[in-house]
């Protein structure tokens, strides 16, 4: 019993030069069974966070059912210890702590609720819970069915069953924001779940309805059981699914497609269909999720043909294929556009438009090495900014110091709307505007993001923080990161307004290509004219974070691997690096890119 709760502390080994590598592996076997030795999931690294759920799940509760469980005092008489038969009665959730005599929730460990302190909060997840003179507080923390609780249990279900499709983990919300079960479905209850709701509110209107259902049901024979509900919503799926297959009828049609993951990072395929119905209509119809077992061109294949096999789709009735930019979807020879051509030379490839912004401006701006170097350093300060809500909540307060700071100076306006309460926002691949917005919130939270990071790499939990935070601070407060972060943002804020129409629904292709056309104006003439007016901004923005400023005369020297120098590089100034190397090229990129695909796609950009 002794050697099952000997534990190690947390091990989480980081690979130790981040510039080749930035994979964060960890030993499974180093894991603390006790719950009462765990450290916060949101403490581990980001990159291994979901290894560390899985691995807890897989690994089950801490049960110690053969355990000799200590007695405590209460009162001057009583004495009280943790019941064994608990494990029973509460489920496969409840776990026991032999280093600390405590109960912990293992469902509420892995995904902790970051609002508020549901039934007792902490202490059933970091302090643990050792009242033993009364189960009553285990109750209360469970809850009804929209507890953090009973949320943090769908969520460890939904991890583990990996055959899952994503609808069934989503919340079904009506006009009542309930579940489509309730909690309590007793006849007393006030909110027994939008099923039976609306089977009585069709009882209320309808007397053949109220005639043999709920309580004037024959003997048992309601229809209402868990079993019954779950076959009514299937069924109505399947209606609507059919209806949809209907209305395409023998039209041609195209099909969308895009990967998707759920909360517990399963691999989904969603798939829309775009037709023309009779009356001339063009349609977009959502018709389900496809489990994939991995993304790769063969398996998302296989997905569409048991689609198309399972509601009676003709493939030779295809007429378009739509998808993003990721290369198992677009590769000439291997993806799945040539896959689909080989069976139908008709099904022609159209490319996501608004995703096809997203390459053209930011994919495009990686191929140069300083602003890939950039992007990757933003993506560093989210995540080790964001990675708890202690240093989220520390951002807010120190942003929202600054800002009633400067509002008392009245350097900048108050108003509906204005300085509201925000924190970094994170980018993504496959969304163009959230590089944008990443840019953004970082450049007006700047101040705040520095304060953090002084605070972990002096207070950090353990030395690699410390030191991470440390080299970002250092890294950020360069001027290379501040001429970066305006360039970079000041250009993707010129075709902010464009990205947006793009994805408009009644988007026309003419006016499409004119604005087109006018972002291109705007970027030439910035690279023109704009240098002088753009660099004052940067020093400016030196001046007030205390960041040194080169000498634009002096002579830059390329820095290669581990800081050398690089050898035979040509003799420039920093003005020349920065003006030529980034200013000039970076828009010259983008531009070109912009060119490129103008003629080669704007003209079939939007299909049928």
């Amino acid at each position: 019993m002794d050697r099952f709760f000997k534990q190690k502390s947390p091990s989480v080994v980081e690979d130790v030069d981040r510039k080749k590598s930035n994979s964060v592996t960890f030993d499974i076997t180093q894991l603390p069974i006790d719950p009462g030795l765990r450290i916060p999931i949101l403490d581990y690294d980001v990159n291994i966070r979901d290894q560390v759920w899985r691995a807890y799940m897989q690994q089950g509760p801490c049960q110690p059912l053969d355990h000799d469980f200590p007695y405590r005092p209460f009162g001057q008489t009583q004495t009280r210890r943790f019941n064994p038969a608990w494990f029973k009665e509460f489920g496969s959730w409840l776990e026991y702590s032999v280093s600390k005599d405590a109960a912990f929730f293992l469902y509420c460990y892995v995904f902790k609720t970051s609002v508020g302190k549901q039934g007792g909060g902490d202490a059933f997840v970091s302090e643990g819970f050792s009242y033993w003179k009364s189960k009553d507080k285990l109750n209360i923390h469970v809850g009804d069915h929209d507890s953090a609780h009973n949320k943090a249990r769908i969520k460890c279900e939904a991890l583990m069953n990996q055959e899952q499709h994503i609808q069934s983990a989503f919340f079904k919300q009506s006009k009542q924001g309930l579940s489509f079960r309730g909690h309590d479905e007793s006849e007393n209850s006030e909110n027994p779940g939008n099923f039976l709701v609306l089977l009585q509110f069709l009882g209320d209107h309808n007397d053949e309805i109220k005639a043999v259902t709920m309580n004037k049901a024959p003997l048992n024979c309601k229809l209402t059981s868990p079993d019954v509900q779950k076959d009514i919503v299937s069924a109505c799926a399947a209606e609507t699914i059919n209806a949809i297959i209907k209305d395409i009828g023998d039209s041609f049609f195209s099909i969308l497609v895009d990967e998707s993951r759920d909360v517990s990072t399963k691999e989904q395929m969603s798939i829309v269909l775009r037709y023309v119905n009779n009356s001339g209509q063009v349609n977009e119809r959502f018709i389900g999720f496809e489990h994939v077992s991995s993304t790769t061109a063969l398996s998302l294949k296989a997905a569409i043909d048991k689609t198309f096999s399972k509601y009676n789709l003709s493939l030779s009735r295809l007429r378009g294929q739509g998808y993003d930019g990721a290369s198992n979807m677009q590769d000439e020879f291997n993806g799945l556009k040539s896959l689909i051509l080989k069976e139908n030379p008709c099904a022609f490839y159209i490319h996501y438009f608004a995703h096809q912004l997203q390459l053209a401006l930011v994919a495009v701006a990686k191929k140069n090495t300083p602003i890939s170097n950039f992007f990757h350093l933003v993506a560093d300060v989210v995540n080790i900014v964001g990675a708890s809500f202690k240093r989220c909540d520390h951002l807010r307060e120190k942003q929202a110091n600054i800002v009633a700071k400067v509002l008392e100076n009245g350097e900048i306006l108050s108003g509906r709307g204005l300085n509201q309460e925000t924190t970094l926002q994170r980018s993504g691949d496959t969304r163009w505007g959230s590089h944008y917005n990443s840019l953004i919130s970082l450049f007006a939270m700047f101040s705040a993001v520095i304060d953090v990071l002084e605070m972990i790499s002096v207070d950090g939990s353990n030395s690699d923080k410390k030191s991470e935070a440390y080299n970002l601070l250092e890294s950020i407060l360069s001027f290379d990161f501040a001429f970066n972060l305006h360039l970079m943002r000041t250009v993707l804020a010129m075709t902010n307004e464009l990205s947006k129409a793009l994805q408009r629904k009644d988007q026309d292709i003419v006016n499409a290509i004119e604005l087109v056309k006018l972002c291109k104006q705007r970027l030439q003439s910035f690279r023109n004219d704009g240098w002088d007016s753009f660099v004052q901004q940067v020093y400016s923005f030196c001046q007030v974070h205390y960041i040194d400023v080169p000498n634009m005369d002096d002579m830059f020297i390329r820095r290669a691997a581990r800081g050398r120098p690089q050898r035979q590089a040509p003799e420039i100034t920093y003005l020349h690096h920065f003006r030529v190397d980034l200013f000039y090229t970076v828009i010259d990129m983008q531009l070109q890119e912009l060119n490129d695909r103008s003629r080669r796609q704007i003209p079939s950009c939007f299909f049928v």
